[in-house]
């Protein structure tokens, strides 16, 4: 018995078929093999044919047929996680009117700051617990007024796993997390927000009709199936957007525990057990894929700009003749603190935690004649901690309670220097997981389709790679605050 799970993103389409007894992933396949495409008709504009990831997941699913021969009678239930907050318009025989506007496109800012001065910020956050700003809703405003022709053919408007089920089964729905994430659901009513639908002109008959996160969502169309080489019938039984889904895939459901990547830039994403909202809105609560009104679930999602880029660009400048293990190796044979070398890592952009500030990278307290570069190697990764930890701390103040850390052992989690610190300033303890957005969206639909018997089930299997307790506290939270009298 198998699970498919698929992970929709921008730079291309995965598919993973894991055993669901075992939890063991036997076969994994991504199209396109470079990067996929992204047009950008006009300066900020960023858009996809929403066709190309039906075309990129018939060849990732016939990869892992082919792979693991696996009799599709075998695959009890599918799973997707998706690119969030794109926009798919579709007509009533559920082809896309245009273009998907996908979730780098910031064309739609000034519609989602007119709703949000127009509503009023207290409203929108007591509400909305967000902005309008550039997400879903305010992109589907963008294509009212400057595209008439398009949206009076509108009959739903999808997120991108929206569409892609709706290519599997059929059927046109959302869940409720995916409408959060559009920045189209009140928390406070339990409901979609009709004040924020009569502000920007929309009805509220183009949102798709509702499903669980976890259960049956429709069931593959002969037709599908056909293209697939897929079993018709089989139920599509859990669908989110990467983030929540990456948080599922670590196994990240209850408040306390933090789900985190540390790529070229950084997600922190943290579970809470109430409805809240941070003031400044320097982060983004969403509905959580276990939320409901009665257990509230929220996940709060920080990205950090400048994270593993500043680890790139410390490599390709200060240490070219090294590996990466090599510098990790150096900068270990530097004291915690860097020896009072304090290293900003904002240069890659305004950041969200700073209220849009665009800070740059800042290199502090170097002494010619005390510092090397193994101390700017060590400040680096230390000011990336700092910076997590920095959007931790906004988290607290909406009630979360640090506890756990989870994560895959990738990029920046792979080095020693960044895993010790983290948890040594956080005062989390750190688990690094094997596992990846498709084989988590595969687990989920075990979940919805009831091949498990709850989430304690489904992640039994999945595989702990390493755990790391904090140590060395007072250390690194003394060097946490002396970097913080720099922002």
């Amino acid at each position: 018995m198998y699970l498919l799970g698929y992970d929709i993103g921008s730079s291309s389409v995965k598919a993973s078929l894991v055993e669901a007894a075992t939890g063991k992933c036997v076969a994994s396949a991504f199209f396109p093999e470079k990067e996929a495409p992204i047009q950008a008709p006009q300066p900020g504009w960023a858009e996809q044919d929403p066709d190309s990831w039906w075309t990129y997941l018939k060849q990732a699913t016939a990869s892992v047929l082919e792979q693991s021969r696996c009799q599709p009678a075998d695959i009890r239930a599918i799973g997707i996680s998706y690119q969030m907050h794109g926009l798919v318009c579709v007509d009533k025989d559920g082809n896309p009117l245009r273009p998907a506007i996908i979730w780098c496109d910031s064309r739609a800012v000034p519609y989602g700051q007119r709703a949000f001065e127009t509503l009023g910020k207290d409203w929108c956050l007591r509400h909305l617990l967000n902005s309008p700003g550039n997400f879903t809703a305010a992109k589907l405003a963008w294509v009212k007024e400057n595209e008439p022709a398009v949206y009076e053919d509108i009959w739903k408007i999808l997120l991108p796993g929206d569409y892609v089920a709706l290519r599997l089964t059929g059927v046109a729905a959302t869940t409720v997390s995916g409408l959060s994430e559009g920045i189209f659901w009140n928390f406070l009513k339990n409901a979609p927000s009709q004040r924020l639908l009569g502000i920007l002109g929309i009805d509220e008959s183009l949102l798709a009709n509702i499903v669980p996160t976890f259960g049956e969502q429709g069931r593959l169309t002969r037709g599908a199936a056909q293209e697939l080489g897929l079993e018709p019938g089989t139920p599509v039984t859990y669908r989110a957007g990467d983030q929540p889904n990456n948080a599922l895939s670590l196994n990240v459901l209850n408040p306390g525990e933090i789900a985190s990547t540390a790529g070229t830039s950084g997600v922190v994403y943290g579970v809470i057990g109430q409805v809240a909202h941070d003031p400044l809105s320097r982060v983004n609560p969403f509905a959580h894929v276990n939320h409901t009104a009665e257990n509230p679930r929220l996940g709060v999602l920080l990205c950090i700009n400048g994270t593993g880029i500043l680890n790139a660009w410390m490599h390709r400048n200060v240490a070219p003749d090294l590996s990466y293990d090599q510098m990790n190796a150096m900068a270990a044979t530097v004291p915690v603190g860097s020896e009072g070398v304090t290293i900003l890592p904002f240069g890659n952009g305004a950041e969200r935690m700073l209220c849009n500030r665009d800070a740059g990278c800042s290199i502090l307290g170097v002494n010619f004649n005390r510092h090397n570069r193994a101390h700017l190697l060590r400040a680096a990764q230390e000011g990336i901690v700092f910076s997590f930890c920095y959007g931790i701390e906004i988290m607290q103040e909406m009630g979360l309670k640090v506890n756990r850390i989870h994560a895959g052992r990738a990029n920046m989690f792979l080095s020693p220097i960044f895993r010790e610190a983290l948890a040594g300033t956080s005062g989390a303890t750190i688990e690094l997981y094997d596992t990846d957005g498709a084989v988590g969206a595969a687990r989920g639909a075990g979940i919805g389709a009831g091949i498990y018997r709850d989430a304690a089930e489904a992640f039994s299997t999945l595989e702990r790679l390493d755990v790391i307790e904090p140590v060395r506290q007072d250390e690194y939270r003394a060097a946490y605050e002396r970097w913080k009298t720099y922002i």
